[in-house]
Parts: structure tokens; C-alpha cells; sequence
């Protein structure tokens, strides 16, 4: 069902971009699962014209591409270096294809033309720019916002533990455990001395 709803926009884009279908084509009848967790799950198939068609079993899917929210939100407001971010599973030559378009495609551009086409030149530029500082200000928030809350859980409370504070004492555990060794070593020679095998 949610995947009926984005295959119109993926298609759109795709047929506005149609090198893009045309490298498809090439792996085509072959299905991908579209995972943002923890409740959105789009399965799709490549069909012959290189565009996609609802998938029925996204779970068994060639190639699994999972997004979190930060690199949606960042993919949507023309981020193209978060692609990188996209964990991938599967076929790994079909994700690298689909990762190396996502790369390519600016979302902004096609938006822009197509609302170049209902208020004109102009006023869609300014509309589409308008858009995207809007969208990077909430990405900037969201950072803002995660970063604060996890120096307050790390820095006022106990709740984290700092990566530094851990290694620390990881590093201490392991010395500890060494000289422990050591200890027991030296034990057992002194214990072969004090009391021989009278053998």
C-alpha cells in the first residue's frame, strides 16, 4: 500500500531523468526493499522500462537499502554526499547502481521544472530555494538538538558513558588481567621451589 504511494514520485523522477531508467533496465525483474526504520518498509520491482512497480514480498528483495531519518530528510534537501550513509544489503552491484543515480539525481532541479511549469521561471527558483533553507534548517535543529541531549546524558548525568571514560577502563581491565597472569605465573614458580615434586 505505502509503496503504490512512492512509486509515482520514484517513476516521476525517473522518467524526468532518463538515463537513469536506462541503466536500470539492465537489472530489470529484480526487486528492492526500501527499509526507514522502525515502520516504513517499501518493497518495488525494476520492470522492463526501467521503472519500478509494487514489489509483493519485499522480504525476500534482491537488494535491501536502509535509510535512517537524518539521511532521508538530508537526501531530500539535495544532500547527495549522505548517500554514502545508506547502509546496504544483497545484490551489492544493483545497490551500487542505485546508490551511484541517487548520487546523481538533485531532487531540486526536477522540482523546480516542475513548478517552473504552473508560476514560471522565477518565482520557482525562488520557491524551490526558499524549500531547501527551510528543510537544511530543520536538519541543522534536529544536529543541534542530538548533540545537545547527548552531551547533557553524557555530561550532567550517568545515563552514558563517555567512548574515552570506556576505553579507559577497558584498557585498565586488560592491564589488570595481565599482571593478574604475571602474578600467578610468578606464584606457581615460587611454589616449584618451596615445595619440590619428590618424585
Amino acid at each position: 500500500m505505502l509503496a503504490a504511494v512512492a512509486i509515482n514520485p520514484v517513476n516521476h523522477v525517473l522518467r524526468c531523468e532518463a538515463w537513469a531508467g536506462k541503466r536500470l533496465q539492465k537489472h530489470s525483474g529484480k526487486t528492492i526493499c526500501i527499509k526507514i526504520p522502525p515502520l516504513i518498509t517499501l518493497g518495488m520491482l525494476i520492470d522492463a522500462a526501467g521503472e519500478m512497480q509494487a514489489a509483493e514480498n519485499e522480504s525476500n528483495a534482491d537488494t535491501t537499502l536502509v535509510l535512517a531519518h537524518p539521511v532521508l530528510f538530508r537526501l531530500l534537501a539535495g544532500d547527495a554526499k549522505v548517500v554514502d550513509q545508506i547502509t546496504t544489503m544483497g545484490d551489492q552491484a544493483l545497490a551500487e547502481e542505485l546508490l551511484d543515480i541517487g548520487r546523481q539525481i538533485d531532487l531540486s532541479v526536477i522540482f523546480e521544472n516542475d513548478l517552473s511549469n504552473v508560476v514560471g521561471d522565477i518565482p520557482a527558483h525562488r520557491i524551490s530555494q526558499t524549500g531547501k533553507n527551510l528543510v537544511q534548517w530543520q536538519i541543522d535543529n534536529v544536529d543541534r538538538l542530538t548533540r545537545s541531549l547527548k552531551d547533557y546524558l553524557t555530561e550532567e548525568t550517568s545515563i552514558l558513558t563517555k567512548s574515552v571514560a570506556a576505553r579507559q577502563l577497558a584498557e585498565e581491565i586488560a592491564n589488570l588481567q595481565m599482571e593478574a597472569e604475571a602474578l600467578e605465573q610468578r606464584l606457581n614458580r615460587l611454589t616449584q621451589r618451596i615445595f619440590p615434586l619428590s618424585e
